[in-house]
């Protein structure tokens, strides 16, 4: 059973439609209501976006990431869910100059399960993973993103920093990742 875990961004109920609309079975949580004990009834998790910064929050994404890697167990971080993997594992985020809003054309650079060649995605981000951990890779990049998708090395752990929610191309990305 998959978890979507609602850290409060607006796009979420476009997640929660396309899913519903492609027969995936989830259930869907707010962090703070989250019993953090019932995580091993969960055989993947999508970590929203967010609207603001909060550290019980962040506490509670980093403990479902760390029982993630600890486990082999199936992510995808979205946007700040990306950020709070790459932050987890030892990576830095910080603010954009400005507003990355709109469609972007993103470049996949290395071979991995949930997409190929090149994707038209939806922005809308203020921050950005800025340095990697050693444990993840950049298997994707645009013009104004480095790290538009990462994965934890050989595992079915992955964050975009744009909203797969909101194209397309993003909802194959998610129907990939949910079929891993």
């Amino acid at each position: 059973m998959l978890l979507v875990v609602d850290n409060g961004s607006i796009y979420t109920k476009n997640l929660i439609d396309f899913l519903i609309q492609k027969n995936i079975l989830f259930e869907k949580q707010i962090p703070q209501l989250l019993n953090l004990h019932m995580l091993a009834n969960y055989d993947s998790f999508i970590l929203s976006g967010r609207r603001k910064n909060e550290k019980k929050i962040n506490e509670i994404n980093s403990k479902i990431i760390s029982h993630c890697v600890k486990n082999d167990i199936k992510l995808l971080g979205i946007c700040y869910g990306a950020e709070i993997l790459a932050l987890t594992l030892g990576g830095t985020i910080r603010k954009t100059v400005s507003l990355q809003k709109g469609n972007e054309s993103v470049k996949i650079t290395q071979e991995n399960p949930i997409c190929h060649n090149s994707l038209v995605v939806f922005e809308s981000h203020s921050f950005e993973i800025s340095k990697l951990p050693n444990v993840l890779v950049s298997i994707a990049q645009s013009n104004n993103c480095k790290y538009e998708i990462i994965q934890y090395e050989k595992k079915p752990i992955f964050g975009t920093q744009f909203h797969p929610e909101m194209s397309q191309d993003g909802n194959n990305l998610i129907e990939k990742f949910c079929l891993l």
